[in-house]
């Protein structure tokens, strides 16, 4: 595997942790209503706060170009805004991010590694948050929406400009451990708030 592209070794590291947030998120019923899926965006909200100034870090930019542009956090704060998310919880999730360093700045790729490939999945989300919820791109679904240039582009070129990094094993690692604690955040957020609100949606 240390031969493989960047971002094809950081997909093989975290697949496992991937596939069961994915599962955990969906059984505990985001779109069963505005009340759920406000909690939902709260956790994405959490995980953006993190992730912000990686995007806004000058050091980071000189690998990764046109980085702030990908930056969602004030998206998130929109939707919570759109929402009607209390400024107790806006401080509640403040908190909740305030001291959750990526370490350094490969550990910080791994991290970004993380953030955005969930704007690729966030498509199917976005569905839902349309078809069951009524929300949309411009109101409270707008963390979830894609680029203009197409989520599969963006994508792409983003690990296109990540692959073309030349790092280290250890330094690979680093950037794996980063992926990772990155999907450990965004799970324990999920269990915080949705999986802490669990209401009877059968």
């Amino acid at each position: 595997m240390s031969n493989a592209l960047l971002s094809t070794f950081l997909k093989d590291g975290t697949s496992q942790e991937h596939e069961r947030l994915d599962r955990r998120i969906m059984t505990l019923a985001p779109f069963a209503d505005r009340e759920r899926y406000t909690l939902f965006v709260r956790t994405q909200t959490r995980l953006q706060r993190v992730a912000s100034p990686l995007y806004q870090s000058e050091r980071l930019a000189r690998w990764l170009p046109g980085l702030a542009a990908r930056d969602r956090l004030s998206a998130a704060l929109s939707d919570c805004a759109d929402l009607g998310v209390s400024v107790g919880a806006l401080e509640d999730d403040r908190r909740a991010a305030e001291g959750v360093g990526a370490g350094d700045d490969y550990a910080a790729l791994g991290w970004l590694y993380t953030v955005e490939g969930s704007n690729l999945g966030a498509a199917f989300l976005l569905k839902h948050a349309k078809s069951e919820l009524g929300l949309s791109e411009t109101f409270g679904a707008r963390h979830l929406a894609g680029h203009d240039d197409g989520r599969g582009l963006h994508w792409r070129r983003f690990k296109e400009v990540l692959d073309a990094l030349m790092l280290s094993h250890d330094e690979r690692r680093q950037a794996l451990q980063g992926a990772l604690d990155a999907f450990g955040f965004a799970r324990e957020g999920v269990e915080v708030l949705l999986a802490g609100a669990v209401v009877d949606v059968q």
